[in-house]
């Protein structure tokens, strides 16, 4: 998720780790690390120190800290609810046009590691949508992954994660799919994206619209290991499965 907005009272922006540290300290004891985080919170009247009778100190979320956390907590559920509707939309696209999506997929990829001992490493890759052609023949699946990205925030974080592109293009041609803000207008802009990578655009209206295609990877197969995680999965339902389900059980 994207960093969090400041709260209006606070003497500086709070990020994701704020309000990560103050979930904490609201499911804890409330024992003190005395770091940046908690002066930050603290100042922002999120936070209040409480000292026992004992004369041990422990913090306690304040009212507006609970509020806050509130806050966040609605534009979070906002926010996934508006990534897994368009993660949905993009697969259902994919299965519109002829393909084989799936969603949810952990796949084992290989990524450059720069060293000449040992030049690559394994990691696993969680692609919002991958698909395949349907096909029997293996060299034409032309396997394709979708990033989808509906806040700023996470879509810069995405762009600097270069290894994470690298798992991707390992699978397969890589797309970043944006979509738009409150105002309609695209999260980001296609030149912000690396030029091996395709990028869609998601309008307001529902439409999916190539801002720039993909460069396709040198790999012409997938391993073994992404055939067996496919088989263990169930693809998107396609629009025609339906009407093949009616028609076996009128005959």
């Amino acid at each position: 998720m994207a960093p969090d907005d400041a709260t209006p009272s606070g003497p500086a922006a709070l990020t994701r780790a704020h309000a990560r540290r103050l979930r904490d300290i609201y499911r804890s004891a409330g024992w003190p690390m005395q770091d940046a985080l908690e002066i930050d919170l603290l100042a922002a009247g999120l936070l209040e120190r409480v000292r026992s009778a004992a004369g041990h100190e422990t913090l306690r979320v304040t009212d507006a800290g609970v509020q806050w956390l509130a806050t966040v907590l609605a534009r979070n559920r906002a926010a996934l609810s508006a990534h897994e509707a368009l993660v949905q939309r993009v697969a259902q696209e994919m299965a519109r046009a002829g393909r084989l999506a799936w969603t949810g997929l952990s796949l084992r990829a290989q990524v450059a590691t720069g060293d000449e001992a040992r030049p690559l490493r394994w990691c696993v890759a969680r692609p919002d949508v991958f698909s395949i052609r349907h096909t029997s023949v293996e060299s034409y699946v032309e396997p394709i992954v979708h990033e989808i990205k509906v806040r700023r925030a996470d879509l810069l974080a995405d762009l600097r994660l270069q290894a994470k592109r690298a798992a991707y293009r390992d699978l397969g041609e890589c797309w970043y799919v944006l979509g738009a803000d409150a105002r309609g207008r695209a999260i980001g802009e296609p030149e912000e994206v690396p030029p091996e990578c395709g990028v869609m655009l998601a309008g307001a209206q529902g439409r999916l619209a190539v801002a720039r295609p993909a460069q396709r990877p040198a790999r012409a197969a997938l391993p073994f290991g992404v055939w067996m995680a496919l088989a263990k999965a169930t693809p998107l339902q396609g629009p025609d499965d339906d009407a093949q389900g009616l028609l076996a059980a009128s005959n």
